[in-house]
């Protein structure tokens, strides 16, 4: 970088902490909220979140804390907290399932299981799905004729679902 570059930098700089924060771009406001310790997901602000992130920074107060969840963040919003973990390398190109495992790991967040919410389908044994799979092809040729499509389309998955049920039974 030569002399002269650095020179323009510095003075765009000081120009911009001159101007009134409400008179800055976004992306200068980004600028200066990246500069202040303990804020993280900059790059996500919007610009009256920047403004008081960075009053609030200037009157001395505690950096606010995420106001969503870890998993509601965005992954620029992941990133830019994990940047903030010293000795962390290669922060661009981990996935979110990553970048959650890490931070949660740096400020010692357990790991909770998620909740399954699995349905419990009714275990039918493979002559009552063969069953119903007749019933629902004369409900499906009874809408055909009617020239309902909507209806058809329905039944024909239905059909298709219970037809991969009964696979799933005779492996199982």
């Amino acid at each position: 970088m030569t002399e002269e570059s650095k020179n323009q930098e510095t003075a765009k700089d000081d120009q911009a902490q001159e101007k009134p924060l409400e008179e800055m771009t976004v992306k200068e406001l980004r600028d200066v909220a990246k500069e202040i310790p303990g804020i993280t997901g900059v790059s996500a602000m919007k610009k009256d979140e920047l403004l008081e992130v960075i009053d609030k920074a200037k009157k001395g107060e505690e950096p606010i804390e995420e106001k969503k969840p870890l998993e509601k963040m965005t992954v620029k919003e992941l990133r830019d907290i994990a940047t903030g973990i010293p000795g962390l390398e290669g922060v661009t190109a981990m996935k979110k399932d990553d970048l959650l495992a890490v931070i949660k790991e740096e400020r010692g967040i357990k790991e909770e299981k998620p909740k399954k919410k699995k349905v419990s389908k009714i275990d039918l044994s493979i002559k009552e799905l063969k069953e119903k799979i007749v019933e629902l092809r004369e409900e499906k040729r009874v809408a055909r004729e009617a020239k309902d499509r909507h209806r058809v389309d329905i039944l024909r998955r239905r059909i298709n679902r219970l037809k991969k049920r009964t696979r799933k039974v005779m492996q199982g």
